[in-house]
C-alpha cells in the first residue's frame, strides 16, 4: 500500500501557532463517513450533533513531559533535554529523557539548566535514540525539583509550533488527570467544563480511557514504499471497567474524542469476548489503523487535522474513506480552517 493516494500538501501558514480563545470557539467540519455533504459548525455547537444514548470517550492523560534548555557543565554549547517520564526504578527525581546533542552527552556528565533552576547528572543510557536516564536536582538545595520543573520548565510543544505558549494549561485538556504523555491528545483541547456539562445534559454519557501519547505520534512515514512496513510506535493505554461497560451497553453511538481514544478502544476491542464490543484492559498498543481496517468499537470520531505523511492521516482515511477524507481536507484548506495541534476540528459520523 502506497502513501501517495492518502497524502496532501499543507502550506506552512495554515499550521495554527496558538490556540483559540475560548477553547470551544474553534471551527468544526462535519463529515459523514463514506460519502455525503460536508458541513461547517463551531465546536461549541457539538451538543446539537449528539443524541441521548451516545457515549463520548475522552483520553484523560496529562502532559507530564518538560523541556529544558541549558549547557554542559564543563563544555560550551547549548544542550536540550526533554524529560519524558519519571524513571521510578532508579529512585526519586530520576527521569527518562531525550537529550540533544545525543551522541555527545556521556554518562556521569553534568548538565546545567539555569532557566529552570535545576541541574542533571547523566546516569545511564536510555532505550530510545538520544535517550538518557537523568538524576535531576535543584541548583538551590532548598527548592523542590518537581515544583521547579512544573513552574519553570518549558512546555514541550510539537516541532511545527514555533511560537511560545503563554499559558501552559492551554496544552492540557480540561479533563487531564493522569500524568504520562509527551504530547497532548489535541482533539480534547476544544472542550470546556461548560461544554462537557451541556454534552451530558443531552443524555450523553462521558467516559475515559488513558493512552500516554509518545513522541512517535510526530514521526512521519518515510523510507518505505509500502506503508504496511512502517514500524508503529508503542504506547501504554488503559480502558477501565466503567468505560468498557458503558461501551458494551451503548444504545447510541460510541464517539471517540481523538485518535488516541479511538486506538485505545479499538485495541481493547481486539481482546473482547464474543457478544461484547470491547474488554477492560491495560497494557501496550502498536495498533496501526490503515484503510481496510474493520472498526469494532467506534462509530464516530472527533479529531483535528493531521500532518501529511502521518499514520494519523491513514487512520482518518480508514475511518471516513479515502475519497471522503480528501474531500474533507480539500474543503478545510479552501475554507481557511486551521491545522494540526492548535487547529480546528472535524466530526466524522455515520450517515
Amino acid at each position: 500500500m502506497r502513501l501517495e493516494p492518502y497524502d496532501y500538501e499543507l502550506p506552512p501558514e495554515r499550521i495554527a501557532q496558538e490556540p483559540v480563545y475560548p477553547r470551544d470557539s474553534a471551527r468544526l467540519l462535519t463529515v459523514p463517513r463514506g460519502a455525503g455533504a460536508i458541513g461547517h459548525q463551531v465546536f461549541r455547537e457539538l451538543p446539537d450533533l449528539l443524541a441521548p444514548g451516545d457515549v463520548l470517550v475522552v483520553n484523560e492523560t496529562r502532559v507530564s513531559a518538560v523541556r529544558l534548555i541549558g549547557t554542559r557543565e564543563k563544555l560550551t554549547g547549548e544542550v536540550e533535554a526533554l524529560l519524558l517520564r519519571p524513571a521510578i526504578e532508579f529512585g526519586d527525581d530520576f527521569y527518562e529523557a531525550l537529550v540533544r546533542p545525543g551522541k555527545k552527552i556521556r554518562e556521569n556528565e553534568c548538565l546545567v539548566f539555569a532557566e529552570a533552576g535545576v541541574g542533571a547528572e547523566v546516569v545511564a543510557r536510555g532505550l530510545e535514540s538520544g535517550g538518557r536516564i537523568l538524576r535531576v536536582f535543584a541548583l538551590n538545595t532548598t527548592d523542590d525539583v518537581t515544583e521547579l520543573l512544573q513552574a519553570r520548565g518549558r512546555v514541550p510543544l510539537p516541532p511545527y509550533i514555533t511560537a511560545p505558549l503563554a499559558d501552559r494549561e492551554r496544552y492540557q485538556t480540561v479533563y487531564a488527570r493522569t500524568p504520562g504523555s509527551a504530547a497532548a491528545p489535541t482533539a480534547g483541547l476544544h472542550f470546556t467544563a461548560e461544554l462537557l456539562a451541556r454534552v451530558k445534559a443531552v443524555g450523553v454519557r462521558v467516559h475515559t480511557v488513558r493512552l500516554d501519547v509518545g513522541l512517535g505520534t510526530f514521526r512521519p512515514i518515510k523510507d518505505v514504499d509500502d506503508v504496511t512496513k512502517h514500524e508503529m510506535h508503542a504506547e501504554t493505554y488503559a480502558v477501565p471497567d466503567e468505560t468498557a461497560d458503558a461501551v458494551n451497553r451503548c444504545t447510541g453511538r460510541v464517539i471517540a474524542v481523538g485518535t488516541t481514544a479511538l486506538r485505545s478502544l479499538e485495541s481493547a476491542a481486539l481482546l473482547a469476548d464474543p457478544g461484547h464490543r470491547l474488554a477492560a484492559t491495560e497494557g501496550e498498543t502498536r495498533l496501526f489503523v490503515l484503510p481496510g481496517y474493520k472498526f469494532r468499537a467506534v462509530d464516530a470520531l472527533i479529531t483535528n487535522f493531521h500532518q501529511p505523511h502521518s499514520t494519523l492521516l491513514l487512520l482518518v482515511a480508514a475511518f471516513v474513506g479515502a475519497e471522503q477524507m480528501k474531500a474533507a481536507y480539500n474543503t478545510a484548506l479552501a475554507e481557511d480552517y486551521r491545522f494540526l495541534s492548535f487547529g480546528d476540528a472535524m466530526f466524522a459520523y455515520p450517515p
